[in-house]
């Protein structure tokens, strides 16, 4: 019986990695065209936020990227010196700031979602419409696992 619970802990391990490499060839092999290849990662993920969440304070691309305070100070830095976002007046604590984007960094938010949706979804053409539907149900779980880091 114990025999049987080791081999069971040593699938979930493999599957585990097996879903983790996957992923990450997937997210790779996505960034390598477009602006994902022209910023770096950490710039690349807080524009993505800005874009869903703007006004978005530094705090909360800190959490949500995540990476340190600083870092997301000097990530937010970067875009705005990319002429990408820009910070304001926090609307409900003016001395607070807030990050949003710029009709730049929209427009450059809006381009790479379209690239990535269709080279995306040239990959979930190769597989069987079971298998598509199973990738496609995991990716929502997925971004609920993403919500709650």
């Amino acid at each position: 019986m114990a025999h049987s619970a080791v081999t069971g802990v040593g699938m979930i391990e493999r599957e585990t990695l097996q879903l983790l490499v996957g992923m990450h060839r997937i997210v790779r092999h996505l960034g390598r065209a477009g602006a994902s290849s022209t910023l770096h990662p950490t710039q690349f993920i807080a524009l993505l936020l800005i874009g869903d969440d703007q006004p978005i304070r530094i705090g909360e691309i800190a959490t949500r990227v995540p990476c340190s305070q600083p870092t997301a100070t000097t990530t937010v830095a970067a875009l705005e010196a990319a002429g990408l976002a820009r910070r304001q007046a926090d609307v409900l604590d003016g001395r607070a700031t807030s990050v949003v984007l710029t009709p730049t960094g929209d427009q450059m938010v809006k381009a790479v979602g379209r690239h990535a949706v269709g080279d995306l979804a040239k990959l979930l053409a190769r597989l069987s419409p079971d298998d598509r539907e199973v990738v496609l149900a995991a990716g929502a779980i997925l971004s609920r696992m993403a919500d709650d880091l």
